[in-house]
């Protein structure tokens, strides 16, 4: 919604003119992105955007989840100009994406980073303050576990959440916190409380210890496949509009509903049919869910979403046959 909000170009402009103002947006955004990231703008490229600590950086598709096509875009653009590392920055990535594409990538002699833009980018205090976290992915294993006695049932197992985390700025982080304070900071892939005496005297203490500490809560849909996502879309524009109003007096700004019609996004809805989190009464999470039946024997698509402790969702696909 943030994003459709700042990319949203009133007025009554033509075809071209919408075009030209929705490009000069995204160029904007891009350059508020970089600088939430702290990177320098690349001047003279077709396709970076920026460097940061010795890396290349480029932005993704704003509107469109980060694909195969676009990982290996970056690759070959990386091996064009003799660069070794990148980074990537984006909202979204398609699931399933990694870690295979990063191993391809190590292959060719190229470090990936894939991080999310965080929604804090459109808080201007946060970026002008430096307070905006760019966060690793993160991989769910899960695995099914079938009833043995009912050919129909099985239950999902969560067996392992990997981050790769790192603020990368954790001694800068340090020095800046005031003696006789306290906080938590992200250092090589695992959180730290970190505490200043008045003295100045610095003591860590790692917090995360096991996997499972990662995890605030987890949710499975059973039969993902089973509930597309359709939008209603105008079919001269063909994308989607918002709801207007209409009525009985002719006007260029009205658009009747017969203007729109029903298409497919291509992805599905999740709907969360099992579900295990934290409370502040109990801090233990199940990592079994409880046995699901299915009506009729074949095979299903398992959607398990993981959310972590710092509220960035990831979700993986598990294919299951039962009957």
């Amino acid at each position: 919604y943030e994003r459709q909000a700042y990319l949203n170009v009133g007025g009554r402009l033509s075809g071209k003119e919408k075009e030209q103002a929705l490009t000069q947006k995204e160029r904007e955004f891009r350059d508020l992105i970089l600088r939430a990231y702290k990177a320098e703008p690349v001047e003279g490229s077709s396709f970076f955007h920026g460097k940061h600590a010795g890396r290349l950086v480029v932005v993704g598709p704003i509107n469109l989840p980060v694909g195969r096509l676009f990982v290996e875009e970056v690759i070959m653009e990386c091996r064009k100009v003799g660069a070794s590392r990148a980074d990537i920055l984006a909202f979204e990535f398609e699931m399933g994406l990694f870690p295979a594409a990063l191993e391809e990538a190590r292959q060719k002699g190229i470090d990936l980073a894939p991080k999310y833009i965080p929604a804090e980018v459109f808080d201007k205090r946060a970026v002008e303050k430096g307070q905006v976290v760019f966060h690793d992915i993160s991989f769910v294993e899960a695995t099914p576990r079938y009833d043995k006695r009912n050919k129909l049932s099985m239950q999902i197992e969560l067996t392992d959440f990997s981050v790769y985390y790192t603020q990368g700025a954790a001694e800068a982080a340090i020095a800046a916190m005031k003696d006789g304070k306290n906080g938590v900071i992200c250092d090589r892939g695992q959180l730290y409380k970190v505490t200043k005496s008045k003295d100045g005297v610095v003591e860590k203490e790692r917090l995360t210890k096991h996997w499972t500490d990662w995890v605030d809560y987890w949710a499975v849909d059973f039969d993902y496949m089973s509930r597309k996502e359709i939008v209603k879309v105008h079919k001269a524009l063909g994308v989607m509009e918002p709801p207007v109003t209409y009525g009985t007096g002719a006007s260029a700004d009205t658009v009747a509903p017969s203007d729109f019609e029903e298409r497919w996004t291509g992805g599905y809805i999740f709907e969360n049919e099992w579900q295990s989190f934290r409370t502040r009464q109990s801090r233990e999470l199940e990592l079994k869910t409880a046995s699901h039946a299915y009506e009729r024997p074949g095979r299903y698509t398992v959607a398990v979403k993981v959310i972590d402790i710092f509220g960035n969702d990831t979700m993986t696909l598990v294919p299951v046959t039962v009957g």
